[in-house]
Formats: C-alpha cells, sequence, structure tokens
C-alpha cells in the first residue's frame, strides 16, 4: 500500500469485491488494474456523462452496429473473443449501448453466410466479473465473465495489451445496473411507435364488470376507495368489494391485514358467485388480535354465495412458516374467531426456497448437461416439486370453486407473490377468456401488476446488487407453470410457448416494457 501511494495510486478498495475471490486475490486485480495505462475514469464526473452517453460522439458508432429508436453507442473493444462452450473461441469486436452487449465475429466460417453476432440485452446481466490478471498466462486466460438471470454465463477473452477490458468492465459496471446511480433503465428511453396502444389493454372497470360488478343481483360493487392509494398503496386504485360494506368499513378491515391488503376480487363464477379473493395474512399476533370488521368482512363473503355455506381459506404457506410469522404480528386465521371458514395450508416454500432451487437448476443446466445424470441433477433442484405444488394448490382452488361452488380466499404473507401464483393459474383454468392472447395480457396485468407484485425486487431491475435475497424466480415460475398447462391441453389455449418466451424476455431485458419494472400501480 504504501508503494501504491508513492506512485500517487489509490490503495485498492474491496467494497465490490466477488464472493468467489480471496480477500488477497482481489487486491492483486485491484493493483493489475490500477497498474494498467488505460486512463481512468473520473467517476464523480463522468458515471452520467457515461449512463446519458455524453461522453460518445454519437456519430462515431460503428455502422455495423444495430441500434434501436433511443438505443446510443458508448464503447467499442476490439480484438475480443467469444468463449463459446459450443462452438468454441470466436474472435470479433465487442460493442457496448445503453442498451445491449452486442458481439460481432470478425470473419465467418461460411462465406455466403453472415458473420456470426451475439445480442445480450444489459437486463439480463446479473453480474459481471473480471477473469485472470494483466500478468496472467495462457490463451484467452484473461478477460470478463458476464454471469445472465436467463441461465447464460458468457465469456470473452481480452488482449493485455490496450488494457480493454478495464473500460469495457467500467462501462457494463454503471450502463448495466443505471438505477444503483439513480437512472432510469432503457426502456424509460425507448422511443419506439406501435400501432396498439399497450396501456389500452387491460381496464380494470370493465374486467369487473364482466364480473358482474354494480349489476342487480351481483352482490360485489366497484370501489374507488384507495383511488389516491391512501388505504393500500401496493393495491390498484380501483378494485372489487362487497356491496354490503361502505368504504369506511373497507379502511377499517384493512388495518388488520398485512400491509392493509384487505380480501379483493379476483373472480367470480357467473352463475354460482362463488368467488375467489385475495389478501394478506391477518396481524394477529402473540396476543391473539382480533378485529371485528375483518371477521365481519369475512362473513360477508360467505353471505355473497348463496350456495355454499361455507368459505374455504388456502395459505400458501407451509404451516411452520405461519406459524413463525405469529412471533413477528402476523399468523393465519382460525375457527375460533371466524365462523363457517376451513383453512388450509398448502406448504409452497417462500421466495428463498425458489431462489436457492432455481441456482441449482441453473447449475445443471448450463453450461454443460451431465446426460448421465440428469434426472437425479434435476431431481435434487426440487424445481420440479415446487411447480407440482403450485398446481395443486391452482387446482384445489378450481375443484372448490366449480364442483363444491363454494368461494375461496387465498393468502400467503403479504399477498402478491405465492398468492398472484394461485389466484391466476386457477383464474386461468377457470377461464377460458385468460387463455385468448389479450386475456392473459389482461390476467397478467391484473393479478400480478396491478395487485402489487415485486418485479423491480424479484428481478433487479438495474441493480447491481445480485446477491440481494428479495431476488426470487416467482414470475418464471407462473409462466412455467401455464407452459405445462398448453402441453397437456394445447387445443385450450390460443397462444403457445413462443408467446410465454417472448414475455420472459422482456420481463428480463427492460428494453421495451415499462410494465415489469416497477413494484405496484402507486
Amino acid at each position: 500500500g504504501r508503494a501504491l501511494h508513492r506512485k500517487g495510486m489509490d490503495e485498492p478498495k474491496f467494497e465490490d469485491e466477488s464472493p468467489d475471490l480471496s480477500r488477497r486475490q482481489s487486491y492483486m486485480y485491484a493493483v493489475d488494474d490500477q497498474l494498467d495505462t488505460s486512463p481512468k475514469l473520473d467517476r464523480k464526473k463522468s458515471i452520467e456523462c457515461i449512463l446519458d452517453a455524453t461522453d460518445i460522439d454519437q456519430s462515431s458508432a460503428p455502422s455495423d452496429l444495430p441500434l434501436l429508436n433511443g438505443e446510443l453507442y458508448s464503447y467499442t473493444a476490439s480484438e475480443v473473443t467469444l468463449l463459446d462452450p459450443f462452438i468454441g473461441p470466436i474472435p470479433g469486436t465487442l460493442y457496448i449501448t445503453n442498451y445491449k452487449i452486442y458481439f460481432k465475429a470478425t470473419t465467418s466460417e461460411n462465406p455466403s453466410e453472415p458473420a456470426l453476432s451475439l445480442e445480450v440485452p444489459l437486463g439480463t446481466i446479473q453480474r459481471v466479473e473480471k477473469i485472470g490478471r494483466s500478468r496472467s498466462r495462457g490463451e484467452n486466460s484473461y478477460g470478463l465473465e458476464i454471469c445472465c438471470k436467463d441461465m447464460r454465463t458468457i465469456k470473452f477473452a481480452h488482449k493485455q495489451e490496450g488494457h480493454s477490458r478495464r473500460g469495457a468492465y467500467e462501462r457494463l459496471q454503471i450502463v448495466a445496473f443505471p438505477t444503483s446511480y439513480g437512472k432510469h433503465v432503457f426502456a424509460y428511453h425507448f422511443k419506439e411507435e406501435y400501432p396498439t396502444d399497450g396501456w389500452q389493454v387491460y381496464d380494470v372497470v370493465d374486467e369487473l364488470k364482466r364480473f358482474g360488478c354494480d349489476s342487480q343481483g351481483v352482490p360485489w360493487r366497484i370501489s374507488y376507495a384507495n383511488n389516491k392509494y391512501e388505504l393500500c398503496e401496493t393495491y390498484p386504485s380501483v378494485f372489487g368489494v362487497l356491496k354490503k360494506f361502505s368504504d369506511t368499513d373497507l379502511e377499517n378491515a384493512a388495518q388488520f391485514r398485512s400491509k392493509g391488503r384487505m380480501p379483493a376480487l379476483s373472480w367470480l363464477h357467473p352463475v354460482t358467485h362463488a368467488s375467489i379473493t385475495r389478501c394478506s395474512q391477518p396481524m394477529i399476533g402473540k396476543l391473539g388480535r382480533r378485529s371485528r370488521d375483518d371477521e365481519a368482512y369475512i362473513q360477508g363473503i360467505i353471505e355473497a354465495n348463496k350456495h355454499s355455506k361455507k368459505l374455504y381459506i388456502l395459505d400458501a404457506r407451509p404451516k411452520i412458516n405461519a406459524m413463525a410469522n405469529i412471533a413477528m404480528g402476523g399468523g393465519y386465521e382460525t375457527d375460533d374467531a371466524y365462523s363457517n371458514i376451513e383453512f388450509h395450508f398448502l406448504d409452497i416454500g417462500n421466495i428463498h426456497v425458489m431462489r436457492e432451487s432455481l441456482h441449482k437448476l441453473m447449475d445443471t443446466v448450463f453450461p454443460t448437461i451431465d446426460d448421465n445424470h440428469w434426472l437425479t441433477n434435476l431431481e435434487s433442484t426440487h424445481w420440479l416439486d415446487y411447480l407440482k405444488c403450485i398446481l395443486n394448490g391452482a387446482v384445489r382452488i378450481v375443484e372448490l370453486i366449480e364442483k363444491q361452488k363454494s368461494s375461496v380466499l387465498i393468502h400467503c404473507t403479504d399477498g402478491w407473490d405465492r398468492t398472484a401464483q394461485l389466484s391466476a393459474l386457477s383464474m386461468l383454468m377457470l377461464d377460458p377468456y385468460y387463455r385468448t392472447i389479450i386475456g392473459f395480457e389482461v390476467l397478467i396485468e391484473k393479478e400480478w401488476l396491478s395487485f402489487g407484485h415485486k418485479f423491480q425486487q424479484r428481478i433487479g431491475h438495474g441493480d447491481k446488487n445480485g446477491s440481494d435475497d428479495q431476488r426470487a424466480p416467482i414470475f418464471l415460475q407462473f409462466i412455467d407453470c401455464v407452459w405445462q398447462l398448453i402441453r397437456q391441453f394445447p387445443c385450450a389455449f390460443e397462444f403457445n410457448e413462443l408467446f410465454l418466451i417472448t414475455i420472459l424476455d422482456h420481463l428480463y431485458r427492460f428494453g421495451h416494457v415499462v410494465s415489469f419494472l416497477c413494484i405496484s400501480f402507486a
């Protein structure tokens, strides 16, 4: 450190140290980079310039770099080699924009075909790591490793001469994670125009009227009590509630539910008026608190269905998790406080369990698959076990609604993860409208976006903290469950797996779709 200070260099810092590297290794990498001859970035002055691409003359953008409307060129690294696990090393040029990484091979093996190219939207990047040091020996031992949210790990080898790795690394650490620096992701800069206004696909009032809300003989109404998001900031401004309860009653009932997420209407059977409602856990706590307003509202849901005198409450959590929440002020409904209910736990794991399962699945399928132990390795991830558990819960809801003509109330802890999976899947099975292209878009807007699934935190859009424990593949599991249904009943859907892949593609890339970038409508 003293030697570095004598040379006028800063002592290496370890805030962004990779957990896979020892402190000594991280120190050496930092020393190597500080010995680079390439110009350093003045972070205070340059980060904003890099994010806005004002430090680059856009007229200097390479002619072979395809750009979207609103996309800006940021950086070029020449003499870079893509280390493809299937094809092998591919020499070429690496370009960076405010939307993507674009690699183009120098030549094509077949002169009659265009040179190979690879596009990686910045939104798919989980983390960027350096491999090797400037003194590393061996071919392709010095470069970058880019770990993506879509299960890919992409490696680029750089030449030690010229230190192009440093420039690419610095750029990617900024442009791939703009929200970490208080800037918007690319979707807010995208300027393409479309013939259809996607914001008009879902109209909450029309959807609730399709159920019969506000109609004579239907015990449900359209409520605007949350128009300023004061009743519940993670709920939509308009949602379905029971007619017999005033807005004041709703406010009182919401106070007893976690985050104010009171029972709201998700779906209503057109004949029996059996309902699917969703909410969060009741705030019972260790003292066994009760709420007359919440109990009255639950009783009102039962009375709204003339074909059944019982309400089924399905808690998506394992019982042990629900018990643990009691110590933190939460809990679950019991027949001591709520009459005419039948309560069941569905034993679906929390976000941490699902995140670990996805990590194991990624290790199983990429970059190589062990064919000799494929089934054993797949089973050890428990991914399919969890999908089965979610689908079983949705099927149970459908059977209660359709066969027993009973109403169902769903919740987990806060009601924005497992609850959304169960409500959306059960509605998909019950209502053919949601199995159309437009209907499926409405279903996602309604049950996921408007009711506050935390896409920004679960996906980590533009955030460089790849180890954030709030990230989880909840929506990915839902799409996988839908794919399982399409495989079994392909003629029941207007769309196929291509539509699902397109949705996931836009979920991760944060390029064209603003819908998946936030945590609630508010």
